[in-house]
């Protein structure tokens, strides 16, 4: 994969701002596939498309395209607030690629993919409405709490300048597309707090108290939930069951 991009192609063009579009759009469009399928080239939709940037003309899933040059860190804007809440439960909320780009030597640093099946309301933070003397007045944006994702929903393929390999990138997207299958936004909200959890605890293998370690913040989550202990086995078995992690005997549990 080349991570420099063509200067050709914004030669005509003074304004950074849409020499860093220009040159983002277009190395997506040539150069990333489609991390559900697999399909060589994903395809560009036109200008002003209302829901997505880009889409696979094979198993037709689409993608919005964030770019920034600086370090992608904990919230990326992103467009209405209302808007996205819609999106998040309609059929055509598309999944986020994130790029962070180098406009000074013309090359891509990072990039990765948040699945669609990550997002829930938690996720998406308000935004305090455009001021009175904005041109957009009373307008209300919103954010994407990258930092409410599992780590398992920021799938790379490109870290710190290296290529990860395609396979790594397709099973790591196959590794939770079980999430689809649950509609319950509360239910979705147990399972990827879980996966959290689990990220947080921060080993290869743990036992299930290291879980029961974060009760407290559990119980702060979900306030209507009053036996927290019991849900997070039942998460663990859900888990277990479609092999996000596994279960090795003695209340011990290894990440796959």
């Amino acid at each position: 994969m080349k991570l420099i991009f063509d200067e050709q192609r914004v030669v005509d063009y003074t304004s950074a701002s849409q020499r860093a579009r220009v040159l983002t759009e277009q190395w997506v469009d040539e150069s990333i596939f489609c991390p559900n399928c697999g399909q060589l080239n994903i395809d560009k939709y036109p200008n002003n498309q209302p829901v997505a940037d880009f889409h696979c003309i094979n198993c037709r899933e689409e993608y919005e395209l964030k770019s920034q040059q600086s370090a992608i860190g904990l919230k990326v804007a992103d467009g209405a607030y209302r808007t996205m809440v819609e999106r998040l439960t309609s059929r055509n909320n598309p999944n986020f690629f994130l790029l962070r780009y180098d406009l000074k030597n013309l090359a891509v640093r990072d990039f990765f993919v948040v699945p669609k099946h990550f997002f829930t309301p938690k996720i998406v933070e308000k935004r305090k409405p455009l001021a009175p003397t904005a041109r957009r007045s009373g307008w209300i944006g919103c954010n994407i709490l990258l930092n409410h994702i599992p780590q398992t929903g920021k799938i790379f393929f490109v870290r710190n300048g290296l290529v990860e390999s395609k396979k790594k990138i397709l099973g790591e997207w196959q590794k939770t597309l079980f999430l689809r299958d649950e509609k319950d936004v509360s239910a979705k909200g147990w399972l990827l707090d879980t996966m959290q959890i689990i990220d947080k605890i921060g080993k290869s293998e743990f036992a299930i108290d290291d879980v029961y370690s974060f009760e407290s913040e559990l119980s702060r989550l979900h306030p209507d939930n009053t036996h927290v202990k019991e849900k997070i086995r039942q998460q663990l078995q859900f888990l277990r069951d479609r092999g996000y992690v596994r279960f090795l005997g003695g209340a011990k549990y290894q990440r796959t």
